[in-house]
């Protein structure tokens, strides 16, 4: 595998890496292995969101496909902003139980006493879901596998280049990643979608952020914890 797909792999590998160790470490509480309690476990989100921010910040320079000249077109960022809005309005629609895999907690701050480290753990969520996340996972799953798909030399495919098999196997490997699965489907297919339209990671990643922000102020308000 060359340098450049190791680059956009590295930070969401890491991050799922460390979904994997909470689920290893749940796994060993639950049979007695290890004495921790759910609210032990919250902490694990600050240091994963900022060992990938770190990473993405560190190889910035190496994401040349992430244009901020891009926002330029008011058009797109329209688009982008509208797009997110609406993917985060469908998404907290498409909580059906037969879409649902497994049984999402979220994160519920009320499990924290102390009124500092709560207000911490909640600006770090928010942080991780609309700075680092999009970016990672834009950086993978639309810039690097909807390309690789076409041609394991992906970076000779050109940002949004569509195909109908690349663009159905990451809207179902997107929607996977996620608990509410029938949602990330609806979700990977739109950022595709927005990809197709504006040839732009940028403008992937903004779409993905706004999401984000809305989900996270509408968990925030209504107490609907498990969307988090």
């Amino acid at each position: 595998m060359d340098k450049k797909s190791v680059l956009r792999i590295l930070p969401f590998a890491l991050f799922m890496g460390f979904i994997g160790i909470e689920e290893g470490v749940r796994f060993l509480r639950d049979h007695g292995l290890l004495s921790l309690t759910d609210r032990d476990l919250l902490f694990l989100y600050p240091i994963k969101a900022g060992l990938v921010g770190l990473v993405l910040i560190l190889l910035a320079k190496s994401y040349d496909e992430i244009r901020l000249r891009d926002f330029a077109r008011v058009g797109h960022t329209a688009i982008s902003i509208i797009s997110g809005l609406g993917i985060f309005l469908l998404w907290i629609n498409m909580d059906w139980g037969f879409a649902t895999l497994g049984d999402p907690q979220g994160f519920n701050p009320d499990a924290i006493a102390d009124d500092g480290m709560r207000t911490f753990m909640v600006a770090t969520r928010l942080a991780g879901a609309v700075l680092v996340v999009p970016v990672m996972e834009e950086l993978f799953w639309r810039s690097f596998l909807l390309r690789y798909v076409i041609d394991s030399d992906f970076s000779k495919i050109d940002i949004g280049r569509f195909t109908w098999p690349s663009f159905l196997i990451i809207t179902v490997l997107f929607g996977l990643e996620h608990n509410y699965y029938l949602a990330g489907m609806m979700a990977g297919a739109a950022f595709n979608a927005l990809l197709y339209h504006t040839r732009s990671i940028a403008q992937c990643i903004l779409s993905h952020a706004v999401a984000n922000l809305a989900l996270g102020i509408y968990v925030l308000q209504s107490g609907q914890w498990r969307f988090w």
